[in-house]
């Protein structure tokens, strides 16, 4: 069988299979897009896939570390 077959030439999804959605950003913790770009990965054009994929490592700054627990709720 050749695997050919199902290689395809276009940009690979970002996802790394850490699927969270940071509650203030509204962006996956782990790939960094929005809900709309995940959703609509697969039907978008290879330009609109490479505008995207150049946006992701700016986005890291927007998901700031938060402080879990009972400390983080009364310190802040």
């Amino acid at each position: 069988m050749n695997d050919e077959i199902w290689k395809r030439a276009e940009i690979e999804s970002p996802c790394i299979k850490i699927c969270v959605v940071h509650p203030e950003a509204q962006l996956c913790v782990g790939c960094k897009r929005t809900v709309d770009e995940i959703s609509s990965w697969s039907r978008k054009s290879t330009e609109e896939r490479r505008a995207i994929m150049a946006q992701l490592p700016g986005r890291a700054g927007q998901l700031a570390k938060r402080r879990g627990g009972r400390l983080g709720r009364i310190s802040g």
